[in-house]
């Protein structure tokens, strides 16, 4: 078996392949780190950059077939409507109202800065040694009353209230609302 393999199939080393003591010695003798890799030798201008894409209008690249129409990728997905970005300037002055078990608290706020312009609640100092109950119907008035007139010494004289989702203007809540709107604030 071990005759039948041929010497041409063997690889052979030659001994010119090696370098001579003579190229080694010719070779800088320095010790550094970067002496240990090969020069190579290549010029910048030897690579070309390959052409920059055309951005005309009309040519764009097609995807994979979706089940979106022209119009749905037309749309721009986060944009907000214009009743969106105009409500704030249309209508500044935001009423907050919120009952707890214990007490009422209402406040006007600017959007645009949320910066409070009135508060009245049932929980100050003067109202709650006053007041026989500080949830029921009066109460209710009387903190109608006092956001009106806080919110007329900031010089806001108009409004908006937006009720929460399925909550209903009735009640506490229209007591309230009915106060401010019969002292003078106009609701938007």
């Amino acid at each position: 078996m071990a005759s039948t393999l041929s010497s041409s199939a063997l690889p052979t080393r030659s001994l010119n392949s090696l370098p001579t003591h003579s190229e080694r010695s010719n070779k800088l003798n320095s010790l550094s780190w970067a002496s240990s890799f090969p020069s190579i030798n290549i010029s910048v201008n030897s690579f070309t950059l390959p052409p920059a894409p055309s951005r005309h209008k009309g040519s764009f690249v097609q995807a994979a077939w979706t089940r979106r129409s022209r119009g749905e990728l037309a749309k721009q997905p986060n944009r907000k409507s214009w009743k969106q970005r105009t409500d704030m300037y249309m209508r500044p002055f935001l009423l907050n109202v919120f009952f707890s078990k214990k007490f009422i608290h209402a406040k006007v706020m600017h959007r645009g800065t949320s910066k409070v312009i009135s508060v009245a609640t049932t929980n100050a100092k003067d109202l709650r040694n006053d007041l026989p109950s500080l949830t029921d119907h009066n109460a209710c008035r009387i903190i109608g009353k006092l956001i009106a007139e806080r919110s007329k010494e900031a010089d806001v004289y108009a409004m908006s209230y937006e009720p929460r989702k399925g909550e209903r203007i009735e009640g506490k809540l229209g007591i309230v609302l009915d106060t401010i709107k019969e002292n003078g604030i106009i609701f938007v």
